[in-house]
């Protein structure tokens, strides 16, 4: 059958055999062979709040604090963006206080050691009288040359795919915290289909779920994702695991956006930046400065936006670019923003405030690879299309923020207080935000920046570009 009859796609239709097995076929309800029993409330152990520092900073806020034990995390991302990088360097810091077992499906022992190696750079190492030699990268910063740290000893690496013999191992071992690259490379032998099929995907992490829910075992696992961007095999594997985290990023910016989907122990949408060097994924402490380092000040087409990633405001740049069409149909061409929203914002510039871009093609694009889907920055990309087309700047000192309506008008966006505050912290003195209709609540906006509000986009168009002389 070449079209699914359900969702109308293309070679999406694959054979699975149905196998069935007995009762005991080996799905222990523990790792460690103990059985369950119910217990009283009063009776279970650990506190709400126990978790698992994680010397990663940027990975422990997307994951909401630290590791939880006991849960099950799956990271998902495109090919060669940095999922196995990211968490052999993880696994690297939490084996000097855990016991790791590192599986791999997809490389052999030797060239997760080889990458091991580049991350912590190179260490001493003795000379033929035994007494070590100095590194080359002694007194050098991270980024200049490594760390030169020793290879943790409670790191044990194993390249398998059976789940019946990784389960052998993790008896053998007994570790803490476990890494399963990838999950689509697992299987199991009771069942005859082929590894990364459906029924093997959601059998696999439903073992490994019974052994981290039983055990008190930190499972992450790597998984595949499709040419559409979702994690290949069944929607199910979702809903299996605690929390979805995706890897995100263009494979030619540096940065890297490590984004919550779900998370059962945090806040939803969180994000983590990393900057991808020659030595692993380096975390960005202060994105909002990073991402605006290269920022042409006083260019026309310019605007910056206030967006917010889960609980952390993040200081973007947007850019704007107008040109004649030489075809029939004008381009409206985004990157980093929806179609749509650019679509409906186009519209309102012509309609609402007199600005004819029927013959223009509309070009949008958000510096460093970020993606935004909330409305707040509507108000930049309109200040960046009027800016283009007049050919004047935005005052260079001054972010925007507000959702734009199809009447025109200015709404008023959550988290406004975070917003301001970051948007002080880095410098700005000034920022356009819709005018407040309704009594404000919450913490005082700060006195650093100065708020200039307005009812109209028409109104706040003429307060943030530069008045011509």
């Amino acid at each position: 059958m070449g079209r699914c009859p359900k969702c109308g796609a293309w070679d999406t239709m694959v054979e699975e055999i149905v196998e069935k097995t007995t009762p005991a076929a080996g799905h222990p309800r523990t790792g460690f062979g103990e059985r369950s029993r119910p217990r009283r409330l009063p009776e279970v152990s650990g506190d709400v709040e126990e978790r698992t520092p994680l010397p990663i900073e940027e990975f422990s806020r997307v994951l909401g604090g630290g590791i939880v034990p006991g849960s099950i995390v799956l990271i998902g991302g495109d090919p060669g963006i940095g999922k196995s990088t990211l968490l052999l360097q993880a696994t690297l810091e939490m084996a000097r206080q855990l016991t790791v077992l590192y599986v791999s499906g997809e490389e052999s022992d030797r060239q997760i050691k080889m990458r091991a190696t580049r991350i912590l750079g190179p260490h001493s190492t003795p000379d033929p009288a035994g007494h070590p030699l100095p590194s080359p990268d002694v007194g050098r910063g991270e980024g200049e040359g490594g760390r030169g740290e020793e290879l943790p000893k409670d790191l044990f690496l194993v390249t398998e795919t059976n789940l019946d013999i990784i389960l052998e191992h993790i008896e053998e071992i007994k570790p803490q915290l476990i890494v399963v690259d990838s999950i689509q490379t697992t299987y199991m032998p009771q069942l005859e289909s082929s590894a990364g099929s459906v029924s093997q995907v959601r059998e696999t992490a439903s073992r490994l779920r019974e052994l981290a829910k039983a055990s008190g075992v930190t499972v992450f696992l790597i998984g595949h994702v499709t040419k559409e961007g979702a994690i290949a095999g069944p929607r199910v594997l979702e809903h299996i695991v605690d929390a979805v985290l995706y890897l995100e990023g263009d494979r030619f910016q540096a940065y890297r956006l490590l984004r919550t989907v779900k998370n059962r122990y945090g806040a939803t949408s969180e994000v983590g930046v990393f900057e991808m060097r020659d030595r692993g994924l380096v975390e960005v402490p202060n994105p909002s400065e990073a991402f605006l380092a290269e920022r042409m000040v006083n260019a026309p087409g310019s605007a910056i936006a206030v967006t917010m990633e889960g609980t952390r405001p993040l200081l973007v740049e947007i850019q704007g670019l107008t040109s004649p069409t030489t075809f029939g149909n004008p381009r409206r061409t985004p990157n980093g923003i929806d179609f749509n929203r650019l679509l409906l914002t186009v519209a309102v510039l012509t309609r609402r405030v007199g600005i004819h871009l029927a013959e223009q093609d509309v070009f949008v694009n958000v510096i460093s690879g970020l993606k935004i889907s909330e409305p707040a920055a509507d108000l930049a990309v309109a200040a960046a299309i009027a800016s283009s087309v007049k050919d004047i700047p935005v005052r260079a000192d001054t972010v925007l923020i507000g959702e734009v309506g199809l009447s025109g008008e200015l709404r008023m966006v959550s988290q406004m207080e975070a917003r301001l505050r970051e948007a002080a912290k880095l410098g700005f003195k000034t920022a356009i935000v819709p005018k407040r209709l309704r009594p404000r609540s919450g913490q005082p906006w700060p006195e650093e920046i100065e708020i200039v509000e307005a009812r109209s986009l028409r109104e706040a168009l003429n307060k943030a570009l530069v008045t011509k002389e």
